[in-house]
């Protein structure tokens, strides 16, 4: 062995021989008996003679050479290392293990360990590296050994610093392969080490820095979420330190981070862009890619992260204010504070913030737009919740913008995700608060015009909630009556359309209050539609009481309501009454009045009975006689309350007899016109028995429609009959002993007729009491012998 390390030491002549130490030389020779076990033939000489220097390094006292760093230095450079270097490459898992520990604590023990870098980096480049890393598998097949050979390049790394910049190229390839490693703790420590990297040679690291970013971001989607976050970590210190060109290649790698289900992901993207946005060299020109990604954390379901983000989006906009505050003196000198109708006025951001908000607003907004009708669900909730922390920043610089706003909102408030629809809403009041209404009201209105949707009414419905009472009063009376339009009130029949609707007026009084009482016209015609459309739902409840909410701030009730409007809104109906149908709008219309109104018709009856008498003629759509008499008899039933609540239902009494119940009590063939019959003798039994008829006016009808009823009674329908038999024991009650003896007897047979097929059993047994009262009980037993045939047969 004295041989060899005199070989040693004439491969190094003069200065070598003269720089080594007595500890040097000390050192040497106690190496020199453990180091030709290295090149042992059988790999447990080898082992034994790599453990044996692991006990020699790993004991040494602090007064041995080996503890020294500056005699260790030469015999490490001059005899341990190339032979440990050898050992990487053993057959044995062992000796490489082994030899890889020695490495390290060679490094560590060194005086120079940047001297071992030319070997180290070589040696560790052909055990990790490989042409094509992803498909190929390292030379190293072992995944400890390949971990403690990125440990070790991290150690050199820690250690040798901005040393290593000759060797960088070395130290990336390394680096590209192992991030493609199939042990996660492998890729986790190359993340690791890449950062260092970075950070130990910054003058020269942005040379090779984009090499790094492929991997990275093909690592980036990693089943370990530990590795997703070393990756975001060390991509964040990879750019910082390298080039910045690289981060439009990583953005949108990041975004979809902002999706990931674990919260320190998401936490690990928040946190590098904030540091990009406050570090990265050129970070003014990414503030449009990388504020988005930031604010998106401003509505992350975990607080600690929601509380980071507020807190680097805060240091990010004082940090660009202070660096422009020649640029924002004015506004520094001269701050203006919150907007009385601000709606958050306590957390309103900053100047910084809001200035580099409205700077980069055009740039930001298209693709937010874009994005918030994506197909994916995510990414559409995303998009929404950033609209509206771009708005509450922009504040009235939204009015720039507000047409691409206005139809993005108008889009996205169709979705079907509850989350989209309700952060659109949210927007729509925040334009409502710093937009002037009108600006606003004159791009919603077209849009409404041409195509008039649920969508668009909860757009205009939020942006009159966000809008300020004495900005909306002006307009109050302009928007009423565009809703009371056709084409908008009755636009569409879905349920979905008549509740955003309705949450227009809603809007309407709750901002506006007492300043409804001159629109309370348009806001009943409005109410009143939605009702008809939407009939006995959960919806027409609201109506009813958004109707009462309505009345109140005119200082009555739903009934004063309809006392004051009952009248114009049946004159606008009467307009068009010749054209309906049972399918008009209309009608339906019609119907809530005369279903809803109460007492207030009795003042309304000029516009009422002439609707009535010209719909109910036997020319008209039969369908819509039976919807209209279904109305009409509980009216008629309630006359008191309802029709003469006012006592003048008296005058229209001959109309309501000769020209509407009259003609539809005649016969017509067919079973519409037998249901219109059944419909209208229901309607005179309702009148009759309402007691708002005279004895007078009651014996009037008597001689008008007695031969019409008479007819009834021979109807297929039995409860027609049975009404119609009411109806005639009416008449004869009223007539009293007044009735003509000769009108009985024509009477008298057919109620009959009509009663022993109605009441057979009360026939019989009337049949029966009387039975002995006749002379020959023949023409009795006869009867009560066809009634007991006939029954069996019905």
């Amino acid at each position: 062995m004295a041989a060899l390390v005199a070989t040693e030491a004439a491969a190094h002549p003069g200065t070598a021989e003269a720089a080594e130490t007595a500890e040097a030389a000390e050192l040497s020779r106690a190496l020199s008996r453990l180091l030709p076990g290295l090149e042992a033939d059988n790999k447990l000489g080898r082992r034994r003679a790599l453990e044996a220097l692991q006990l020699a390094l790993e004991t040494a006292r602090p007064e041995a050479p080996a503890a020294d760093p500056a005699a260790f230095q030469g015999p490490w450079s001059r005899l341990l290392l190339p032979r440990l270097l050898r050992r990487l490459a053993d057959p044995a898992e062992g000796c490489r293990a082994l030899a890889a520990h020695l490495l390290g604590l060679g490094l560590r023990r060194a005086a120079r360990p940047r001297d071992a870098l030319p070997r180290l980096l070589p040696a560790l480049l052909s055990r990790l590296a490989t042409p094509e890393p992803a498909r190929r598998p390292p030379p190293e097949s072992c995944e400890e050994l390949r971990l403690a050979l990125v440990q070790l390049l991290r150690l050199a790394v820690d250690l040798c610093g901005a040393a290593l910049a000759p060797h960088l190229d070395d130290a990336v390839r390394v680096l590209r392969c192992t991030l493609l490693d199939p042990f996660a703790a492998v890729r986790r420590e190359t993340c690791e080490c890449a950062a260092a990297l970075a950070r130990a040679t910054p003058d020269h690291f942005h040379m090779q820095s984009e090499s790094l970013i492929g991997p990275l971001m093909q690592t980036i989607s990693h089943q370990h979420w530990k590795v997703r976050v070393a990756v975001i970590q060390a991509t964040g210190t990879v750019i910082q330190f390298g080039n910045g060109k690289s981060v439009d290649d990583v953005l949108p790698h990041f975004a979809q981070r902002l999706f990931d289900d674990v919260p320190q992901v998401r936490q690990a993207v928040t946190c590098v862009v904030g540091g990009w946005l406050l570090d990265l060299r050129d970070r003014y020109s990414f503030f449009p890619k990388l504020i988005p990604l930031l604010l998106s954390s401003l509505d992350d379901e975990i607080p600690e992260i929601t509380h980071m983000a507020a807190g680097l989006w805060e240091k990010v906009g004082l940090q660009w204010q202070q660096e422009n505050e020649e640029d924002l003196k004015d506004k520094l000198d001269f701050a203006c504070p919150p907007p009385c109708h601000h709606p958050s006025p306590e957390t309103r951001p900053g100047l910084g913030c809001r200035e580099l908000i409205f700077r980069n607003l055009s740039k930001i907004l298209p693709a937010i737009c874009h994005d918030i009708t994506d197909w994916v669900v995510g990414t559409r909730v995303k998009s929404a919740q950033l609209m509206v922390v771009l708005l509450r920043h922009a504040e009235d610089h939204i009015t720039q913008h507000l047409d691409v706003v206005l139809r993005a909102l108008l889009r996205a408030c169709a979705d079907d995700e509850g989350a989209v629809v309700s952060s659109c809403a949210r927007s729509a009041e925040l334009v409502g608060a710093f937009v002037s209404p009108d600006v606003f009201l004159r791009l919603m209105w077209p849009m409404l015009k041409k195509s008039p949707s649920a969508s668009g009414l909860l757009v205009l419905a939020s942006v009159i909630r966000g809008c300020p009472r004495e900005a909306l009063q002006p307009h109050l009376k302009a928007i009423a009556t565009e809703l009371a339009h056709t084409h908008i009130c009755q636009g569409a029949e879905n349920h979905m359309y008549g509740e955003n609707l309705l949450l227009c007026v809603q809007a309407l009084v709750a901002v506006c209050r007492e300043d409804c009482r001159g629109s309370s016209l348009q806001l009943m015609e409005v109410l009143v539609t939605i009702l008809a459309f939407m009939g006995a739902t959960r919806l027409g409840d609201e109506v009813q009481e958004t109707m009462a909410a309505l009345a109140a701030v005119n200082g009555g009730d739903s009934q004063d309501l309809y006392r004051e409007h009952v009248g114009p809104l049946l004159e606008w109906l009467a307009g068009s009454h010749h054209d309906w149908t049972v399918h008009s709008a209309e009608l339906l219309v019609f119907n809530v009045l005369v279903t809803h109104a109460g007492p207030a018709l009795g003042a309304a009856l000029p516009h009422l009975v002439p609707v009535l008498r010209n719909c109910l003629q036997p020319t008209r759509d039969p369908q819509m006689r039976l919807k209209l008499f279904s109305v009409l008899s509980p009216a008629l039933l309630r006359a008191k309350e309802t029709l003469d609540s006012c006592g003048q239902f008296h005058h229209y009494l001959d109309t309501v007899i000769m020209d509407i119940l009259g003609p539809n009590l005649q016969w017509h063939a067919g079973r519409t016109a037998a249901a219109i019959r059944t419909a209208a003798v229901s309607c005179l039994w309702a009148l009759i028995s309402s007691e708002v008829l005279s004895a007078t006016q009651m014996q009037d009808v008597q001689r008008t429609l007695m031969a019409q009823v008479l007819t009834t009674l021979e109807e297929d329908s039995q409860m027609t009959r049975l009404t119609s038999c009411r109806i005639i024991s009416v008449f004869l009650k009223a007539s009293g002993d007044a009735i003509n003896p000769d009108k009985f007897i024509k009477i008298y047979p057919e109620v009959l007729k009509a009663g022993s097929v109605l009441f057979p059993d009360l026939l019989v047994t009337e049949t029966e009491a009387v039975i002995h009262k006749h002379r020959s009980p023949a023409y009795c037993e006869q009867l009560l012998q066809h009634i007991q045939t006939r029954v069996p047969t019905q």
